[in-house]
């Protein structure tokens, strides 16, 4: 059956949607607290797929490719003439953030459906992807179109963890076995709203550690508070950060929504009692950085000013403002992190390699066939090894159907008819590749 036949069969498509939506609780990737077992997911994948596959006499070749127990990858192959080239779609994700369905309207781990909304975890970021991915390759199985091109998908693990190396993607080019998709475009099917992303951020983890002295809270006066002197001494950081790494000129050109950013998301301290002040604190956060910056540069930097703080010689810890007539600062502070690069692509703006300029008006061309206009934008979310893959050679475009409103928020959805058309950009890209 010819390609340009192909649309979104809704029922295959949500009865998957519908089972990967109900593994989401056992996808959430926030460590120590939650290790997500991808294979949960990718179970149902290959549920679908393994009846085309070439082990049951179907055109598919699938591989189940794992580096730690229960958290597999997955590459999938429609192939094409022996010379005619590739296409991929990479990026796909097993994994999901953590919901806490107290504080969501509906079950965030059970999909439910009302009018064109598709609700639960995942439904955006990114099992409605993988459903939709799953989607067209079980149809390139069934039907057994002639292409050109070898089509390859790859659904990876642990994509929501920046600390943790050796799981997913990055084992995956690092093992080569992703080494023939640079022969041509690399669509990174994550992202939202519809329209081409030609620039994502890096992204920097950062930890602060500040050791203080436990008391009786009481008697504050004996103590060193670690939580106050944590507010004070990410406030001189923060305050550093921007004047270190302003808004960029670049950034409006791209159409980025913010500059470079620093900002605390997470407190840790060892417990206790409310009457007592404990002994020492954590405050982690990250940074979002435009690609017109450096990450190992912005790291050099946050050191720098906890070395400052450190210092008896810049006295820039006793400076710090207190809390009151009971604080004071004599401790020391420790910073910790790692971080990826952030990514630009066309239109011929970019500070790095761009991707063929060809293959992007190709996508854009997709687009504005299905939607009637294209609108690419960037955004300071940060997605892995793009930046990487964009230097090792890979044509990478990024694309994806969900909803940026709820990337990562409580009461996550989607819209099915944005997956619709989302297949249908899919469909147009291959039949553009097919014929050229």
């Amino acid at each position: 059956m010819p390609i340009h036949t192909f649309e979104l069969d809704e029922k295959h498509f949500l009865d998957l949607l519908e089972k990967l939506i109900g593994e989401a609780g056992l996808l959430q990737n926030n460590p120590p607290e939650a290790i997500p077992k991808e294979d949960r997911a990718g179970r149902h994948v290959l549920d679908v797929l393994q009846p085309f596959s070439e082990d049951e006499g179907g055109p598919l070749r699938i591989r189940h490719i794992s580096y730690v127990e229960g958290r597999g990858n997955i590459i999938v192959e429609y192939p094409g003439e022996p010379d005619g080239g590739i296409m991929s779609f990479v990026g796909c994700h097993l994994d999901v953030v953590t919901a806490d369905p107290q504080t969501w309207a509906f079950d965030p781990f059970k999909l439910t459906q009302e009018g064109d909304q598709l609700r639960g975890r995942g439904t955006t970021d990114c099992l409605g992807h993988v459903a939709l991915l799953t989607e067209l390759f079980r149809q390139l199985g069934e039907k057994r179109p002639k292409l050109k091109r070898t089509i390859v998908g790859v659904y990876i693990a642990n994509e929501e963890n920046s600390k943790v190396l050796g799981i997913g993607i990055d084992k995956l080019v690092e093992e080569h076995l992703l080494d023939n998709l640079r022969a041509g475009p690399l669509y990174w099917v994550d992202v939202a709203d519809s329209q081409p992303c030609i620039g994502t951020g890096g992204i920097l983890a950062w930890s602060l550690k500040v050791y203080g002295k436990m008391f009786h809270s009481g008697l504050p006066h004996k103590s060193i508070n670690p939580i106050e002197l944590a507010m004070a001494a990410v406030q001189y950081m923060q305050d550093r950060f921007y004047a270190d790494f302003p808004a960029h000129p670049e950034e409006a050109r791209y159409g980025f929504a913010t500059p470079s950013t620093m900002k605390p998301t997470q407190w840790v301290y060892p417990g206790g009692s409310i009457n007592q002040i404990p002994g020492q604190a954590t405050v982690c956060g990250d940074c979002r950085i435009t690609p017109f910056y450096d990450v190992d540069k912005v790291m050099e930097k946050l050191r720098s000013y906890v070395d400052e703080l450190n210092s008896v010689a810049t006295g820039a810890l006793e400076a710090l403002p207190v809390r009151g007539p009971c604080s004071k600062w004599v401790v020391v502070l420790e910073v910790g992190g790692g971080g990826r690069k952030g990514w630009t692509g066309p239109p011929g703006l970019s500070s790095v390699r761009s991707c063929d300029l060809a293959r992007f008006h190709a996508m854009t061309a997709a687009f504005t066939r299905v939607y009637g206009f294209c609108t690419p934008y960037a955004i300071t979310g940060s997605l892995p090894c793009i930046r990487e893959l964009q230097e090792a050679g890979y044509d990478v475009q990024c694309i994806g159907f969900g909803r940026m409103a709820t990337y990562h928020a409580v009461n996550e959805y989607a819209l099915l008819s944005d997956f619709k058309k989302g297949f249908q950009v899919m469909r147009e890209l291959l039949l553009h590749f097919n014929n050229n």
